[in-house]
């Protein structure tokens, strides 16, 4: 590995793994071994795929976080499917999952990381009409400009929102 990749990789490393491994022992219940190999195999796929190093951090750390997910699901799917697997580490695995709410927390950060890239008239429609669930007549009133034009910013902020999304790797 070139030098210049092994700084990268350490600065990744230094950056996000702390952070990771927490992640991933809420993920899988609380199983400090499982989170270090889950901690593991995502930093390792995150070297395989070096482009993604090159992005913001936050950018990087949905990454990581997105992949560690995935890691645990194809495990949980995995075992799922061999009968060999003892029945009561499923549902604890399951809750783990499905129940967790750092889905939730990671979703929101990435959306805010994303909305910092719209300008400012998109940004605020969106806010005003999703976050704030205000009518458009009302926004309309707010900002002073027609319902068309709040229509109009939405759809485009969406469109806008959706491709600063997949930028950062989320697909819709």
């Amino acid at each position: 590995m070139p030098k210049d990749e092994v700084a990268l990789m350490q600065h990744v490393h230094d950056e996000h793994a702390e952070v990771l491994w927490r992640f991933c022992l809420s993920l899988v219940g609380h199983d400090r071994a499982r989170a270090e190999d889950v901690t593991q195999e995502t930093l390792l796929r995150a070297w395989r795929h070096g482009a993604i190093l090159d992005s913001p951090p936050a950018a990087v750390r949905s990454w990581l976080f997105t992949v560690a997910r995935n890691i645990v699901i194809d495990d949980w799917r995995g075992r799922r499917a061999r009968p060999e697997t003892s029945v009561a580490e499923v549902p604890e695995q399951r809750r783990a999952v499905e129940d967790d709410e750092s889905d939730r927390l990671l979703l929101s950060w990435v959306v805010a990381e994303a909305l910092t890239h719209l300008s400012e008239d998109h940004r605020t429609v969106l806010l005003e009409c999703y976050y704030r669930g205000r009518p458009v007549a009302e926004v309309a009133r707010r900002l002073g400009v027609p319902p068309g034009t709040v229509k109009s910013r939405t759809h485009y902020a969406l469109r806008a929102l959706r491709l600063a999304l997949e930028e950062m790797g989320m697909s819709a």
